[in-house]
């Protein structure tokens, strides 16, 4: 059975595309935080998250899941998930694809290249310099990461992101100062920073969750529908 193996850096990502799926079983024992699969016309869709960042990716793709899911059966490793726009013409929910992933489908998608940082762009500044620099419409945390390490594996890559926040807006907290070591956010130290500021954060950050929430669902369309 050919395989889609998707890795993103949260669980929540893949919400749409489970919900596409039906039925999904999560696996165990493979290093990952998050290990799950589906099947959907008659491929295997193995879904991996790990946490934000590139040095989490190849934890996320060690030899024994790669051997679990057999690596000739594997059409492509592709890195998606979230990124935030770089270009203001893009909106919420908006599917970005650069131009080395070949793939086709019935739903609108933006060409255009993903630059990855190690870190969040918090705002509009920020993405605007990011723009002038790279030329990229988009940037997330992981895309180069499991890029490398497909090739590492001979395994094809591809690339497909969803925009969760504009290039013209501040995210509601800064979200690097509550990473650990390890790289991964701290749902807790990010709620307690929240409720710290009730009238100005909690809104914002409610906002920003529910555009995730969005932006998982389109996410899933797309994917359940294209082909490579």
């Amino acid at each position: 059975m050919k395989t889609r193996l998707l890795v993103a850096a949260e669980r929540r990502e893949f919400d749409g595309v489970r919900k596409r799926l039906g039925k999904t079983v999560e696996l165990r024992g493979f290093g990952a935080k998050f290990v799950c699969e589906g099947t959907r016309d008659g491929e295997r869709w193995v879904m991996v998250a790990n946490g934000p960042g590139r040095k989490l990716v190849s934890a996320a793709l060690p030899e024994d899941l790669i051997r679990e899911v057999q690596r000739e059966n594997v059409m492509a490793i592709i890195s998606t998930g979230y990124c935030g726009a770089l270009d203001p013409k893009l909106r919420v929910g908006d599917i970005v694809v650069p131009d080395d992933t070949q793939v086709s489908s019935i739903r609108a998608f933006v060409r255009g290249a993903v630059t990855t940082r190690d870190r969040v762009a918090v705002t509009a500044s920020e993405k605007r310099l990011l723009r002038e620099a790279t030329g990229a419409i988009a940037v997330d945390m992981e895309a180069a990461a499991v890029r490398s390490r497909a090739e590492a594996l001979g395994i094809p890559y591809a690339c497909i992101r969803v925009i969760s926040d504009t290039a013209e807006e501040n995210m509601p907290l800064d979200f690097n100062l509550y990473r650990g070591a390890d790289g991964r956010f701290s749902r807790g130290r990010i709620a307690l920073a929240a409720m710290a500021r009730p009238f100005s954060v909690m809104p914002a950050l409610l906002e920003f969750d529910r555009r995730c929430k969005r932006a998982s669902l389109a996410l899933g369309d797309f994917l359940a529908d294209c082909r490579f």
